[in-house]
């Protein structure tokens, strides 16, 4: 599946979680790794933000497979810092052609009583963090002249509604409509661009006692409480999938084998944006 030997991937949120599976799957395939992650707490964030330990660790896993990185800190919602990450891995590497924008936090709130700093670094990481991503990397691509493949992270809240989670939704609809733009903007130029949209993920942004208390409503509820509530938001009779199963998506789509696949919407969702569900007995 999907070989992307001789590629160079640029990965944001890339120390924990799926950031950190993308870096690992593609390495696995024969990519190089450009990747980026905040260190510091975002206040706002339901979960612990990343750290420079969390990177160094996806540093390991690469080189452990005998693949070349170059990690670095830096906030999506700093542009200047992108650029000057894609500068020095694009001078060590000589190229750039997959571009993962993966970098996301989670809170939660009803709409009308969010307060402003709580939607506004909602938006600052999630989506416009998403953008400033495309404007770091997509000119390199682009004076390349090879093509590419950009794949946005999207959700299930990208595509539907959930309540309590009016910007996370705002922003990840948002993202949607980027690649979708960007999908037409980039076409011509040989560049592809997607979006993943995963259900509950097993990561740290879900599997925290504030995320079991999102989807449970318990404020004591914990892992095993939790899988059965969250369970009933999938077709499948499962409560998450696993990071690498939307690794898998992102290989597809870095790899020439979608080299026809753009404006996409792939969902890792087990069946959670489906109309109609059959109730788990």
């Amino acid at each position: 599946m999907g070989r992307v030997e001789g590629k160079v991937a640029f990965i944001t949120g890339a120390a924990r979680g799926q950031g950190r599976a993308h870096a690992v799957r593609l390495a696995q395939e024969g990519a190089d790794i450009i990747a980026v992650d905040i260190d510091e707490q975002v206040e706002t964030s339901l979960c612990p933000t990343a750290r420079a330990a969390d990177l160094a660790e996806t540093v390991q896993l690469v080189e452990e497979l005998d693949r070349r990185i170059v990690a670095r800190t830096a906030d999506v919602r700093d542009l200047a810092a992108l650029q000057g990450v894609v500068a020095e891995g694009v001078a060590e590497f000589g190229r750039l052609d997959v571009v993962c924008a993966n970098a996301g936090i989670a809170s939660a709130g009803l709409t009308w009583k969010l307060d402003e700093r709580t939607w506004q670094e909602m938006i600052d990481i999630n989506l416009t963090g998403v953008w400033k991503t495309i404007r770091a990397t997509v000119p390199t691509m682009i004076e390349q002249g090879n093509g590419g493949s950009v794949i946005l992270t999207s959700s299930t809240a990208g595509l539907n509604a959930f309540a309590n989670l009016g910007h996370y939704v705002a922003a990840k609809h948002g993202v949607t409509g980027l690649m979708r733009t960007l999908s037409v903007e980039l076409a011509p130029l040989g560049i592809r661009c997607n979006s993943v949209h995963p259900t509950t993920v097993d990561t740290p942004m879900i599997n925290n006692s504030a995320g079991y208390h999102l989807f449970t409503g318990n404020p004591d509820a914990d892992r095993a409480f939790a899988a059965p509530h969250m369970t009933a938001i999938n077709a499948m009779k499962i409560p998450w999938v696993e990071a690498v199963d939307v690794a898998n998506a992102v290989l597809f789509l870095a790899s020439d084998e979608s080299r026809y696949v753009t404006g996409t919407t792939q969902m890792i969702d087990a069946g959670a944006t489906a109309p109609f569900k059959i109730p788990h007995g």
